[in-house]
Order: C-alpha cells, then sequence, then structure tokens
C-alpha cells in the first residue's frame, strides 16, 4: 500500500527544489523528517508540509503504522511559469521567469 501527496504550483524553482528531494528519497520517514528540519533551505520547508500531508493520508486514509513507512517516490515537476519584465535603461527590457513547481511524494511500507 502507499499514500500520495502533492502540493502543485508551489513558487520555487525546480532546480533548486531537487537538490533537497534527493536527500530524502528512499529513507525512512523520521529520517526524512529529521533531514528536512535540519535544511536551511526554502524547498526544505515546503518539502516537509508534503510529506507530513503524505504520512497523514497514509495513517488516516489507509489505515497503515507510521513506523513501518518509508519514502518510497519523491520527484519534482515542473509547474506554469509566471512570465515578468524588469525596465532597464535606454528602454531595454529583461524578461522575468517566476518558476513553479509540482512536488510529489509517494509513502509506502517496508
Amino acid at each position: 500500500m502507499e499514500a500520495k501527496a502533492i502540493a502543485k504550483t508551489v513558487r520555487i524553482a525546480p532546480r533548486k527544489a531537487r537538490l533537497v528531494i534527493d536527500l530524502i528519497r528512499n529513507k525512512d520517514i523520521v529520517e526524512a523528517d529529521h533531514i528536512l528540519a535540519n535544511l536551511n533551505k526554502e524547498a526544505a520547508r515546503l518539502i516537509r508540509k508534503v510529506l507530513t500531508s503524505a504520512v497523514a493520508n497514509a495513517e488516516n486514509n489507509l489505515g497503515l503504522d507510521k513506523n513501518k513507512l518509508y519514502v518510497k517516490e519523491a520527484y519534482i515537476n515542473e509547474g506554469t511559469t509566471m512570465k515578468r519584465m524588469k525596465f532597464g535603461s535606454r528602454g531595454h527590457v529583461d524578461p522575468i521567469k517566476k518558476r513553479t513547481s509540482h512536488i510529489t511524494v509517494v509513502v509506502g511500507e517496508k
């Protein structure tokens, strides 16, 4: 059995978030939570919320034991990109791409 949680259109670049999510893949829930709690990155805070939601889904919806869970899958997909403009000198315009992410965490029982 496995439980899943998804956070869509999270306002962080996927490239930055993938650095964090690679650290918790295939780890126990407790170990993954400790890693995310002690990491000084914005992506760690967002991924931790999704991990907590996936564990709650496993406990409440499927009746799985929290002590036997591990991170089965964890990945970041690219979401929509907000396109903005930055005006410079002499009428020059630079595009700004504000990227978003879809965070998916799947927990399973050992």
